[in-house]
Formats: structure tokens, sequence, C-alpha cells
């Protein structure tokens, strides 16, 4: 087995380790489950990039770009809690 193959079933073990995240916690850390899920796919598609398999590099870049948009969305929802925090304390003041 080489390093690559490493790599890939690293990757692979931060996937699998997601979702029994998700699916184990009652309100799960999107930082966690997404950024996670990202370094997962990157990992494999760094192990498929030497060992070619096209139908799962895909995959892969599917599955980040969605992991990307869970993390955008994490952060956009957080910035408008602390907006929301912001202009409640102007109208107590």
């Amino acid at each position: 087995m080489d390093v690559y193959s490493i790599v890939g079933f690293v990757g692979m073990a931060c996937i699998i380790g997601a979702y029994a995240y998700l699916t184990s916690s009652k309100a799960p850390n999107p930082y966690i489950l997404h950024g996670t899920n990202l370094m997962g796919a990157a990992l494999l598609t760094v192990s498929l990039l030497v060992h070619t398999n096209w139908p799962s590099l895909m995959l892969e870049g599917f599955w980040a770009l969605i992991a990307l948009w869970g993390l955008s969305k994490a952060v956009r929802g957080r910035s408008r809690i602390a907006g929301s925090n912001i202009d409640e304390g102007a109208r107590e003041a």
C-alpha cells in the first residue's frame, strides 16, 4: 500500500466519521460536520488523482462543493445572529 492509498483511507474515515457524527448528534455543529466532510473529500481527491477513478473523483468534487456550501451557510447564519444581537443591544440602550 502506498502513501496515496493511506491518504485515501484517512479521507474515507473523515467522511464516515462526519456521517456518524451527524447521525448521533441532536444538534450537530455545522463547522465540524462540513469541515470534516471537506477534509475527507480533499484527501480522497488526492488519492484519486494518483489512482484515477473518474466517477469517484467527480463524486468527491460534488461532495466538496456541498461541504463548502454548508460551511458558507453556517458562516452567514452566524453573521446574522451576531448582527441581530448588536441590533438588540442598540434598542436596549
